[in-house]
């Protein structure tokens, strides 16, 4: 993806002019929908996410292409996943434990103590293995991670992010280098955790993942009894799925059997329909 102007972010595709029409946008989909989905899969671990978003994407551009003010559609639709994707980090279940900027300012503190440092072959042997990778990443917060990912993995410039996350050039560069810095330091921390994890099975994001399906009963033996060995081994598990069952125990409990509804409710339905002109069903 690198080498394409800011406007045009990894495409050829021709500019369009405002204002988009609902058909072009269809007709686009096609050759569009494969490449949002490669970016939304490089800076989410689960596939299903990335689907979503990329599905949202399109319903968001449907519904405000009059917003469209011309030039390069894809990089206007990968502006809208990259809101979509920021939203589902920001308020999602798991991914977030701390704010972003104490989180930032901890590891900005560590890289200023001269002291400070790794081992640069522990670094590089743990970045080649993909799985203890991936989880490094997944535990950077998102706006540093897509930073790090998309400049070095997929190989995009700072303008081509600067002007895909709607920021200046100072601020990419920013979220670059902490991003850069917060993974080095993850990777240089990961022994204690890689110990704590030895012989537990699954990975704590796929476990993640699995465990509201857990809680509705949709999961098959094998794949209950491999979450419920991996609760009984994680260190960082079992306080997030604790919290999930308390949480819906206590919503549970918001629900009032007993509850009566207000006895003029159906009329005052009733005259509504009549007012639209509908018709009351026999």
């Amino acid at each position: 993806m690198s080498g394409g102007a800011a406007d045009g972010i990894g495409t050829n595709q021709a500019p369009i002019a405002a204002p988009l029409d609902a058909s072009q946008l269809a007709e686009l989909a096609d050759s569009l929908a494969p490449r949002l989905y490669r970016f939304a899969r490089s800076l989410t671990r689960s596939a299903e996410q990335a689907d979503e978003a990329v599905q949202q994407t399109f319903v968001r551009a449907f519904e405000r292409r009059a917003q469209f003010t011309g030039g390069s559609v894809e990089a206007w639709l990968r502006r809208i996943l990259h809101h979509l994707l920021v939203d589902q980090a920001r308020h999602g279940r798991f991914e977030v434990a701390e704010s972003e900027e104490e989180l930032a300012a901890q590891v900005e503190r560590s890289w200023r103590d001269d002291t400070y440092s790794v081992d640069p072959e522990v670094v590089l042997e743990r970045a080649q293995d993909r799985d203890v990778l991936e989880d490094a990443l997944i535990r950077l917060p998102y706006t540093y991670r897509s930073a790090v990912v998309l400049h070095d993995q997929e190989g995009w410039t700072v303008p081509e992010i600067a002007a895909t996350f709607e920021i200046g050039l100072p601020a990419a560069k920013q979220r670059l280098r902490r991003g850069r810095m917060m993974l080095v330091s993850a990777l240089g921390d990961a022994e204690p955790r890689r110990r704590a994890m030895e012989g537990v099975p699954m990975r704590c994001w796929d476990a993640r993942l699995a465990v509201s399906d857990y809680l509705d009963g949709e999961l098959s033996a094998d794949q209950r009894h491999s979450l419920e060995a991996h609760l009984e081994g994680c260190p960082t598990c079992p306080p997030l799925f604790a919290g999930l069952v308390g949480a819906r125990t206590e919503l549970g409990g918001l629900r009032d059997p007993d509850s009566v509804l207000p006895p003029d409710l159906a009329r005052r339905a009733a005259e509504r329909l009549r007012a639209l002109g509908v018709e009351e069903p026999a």
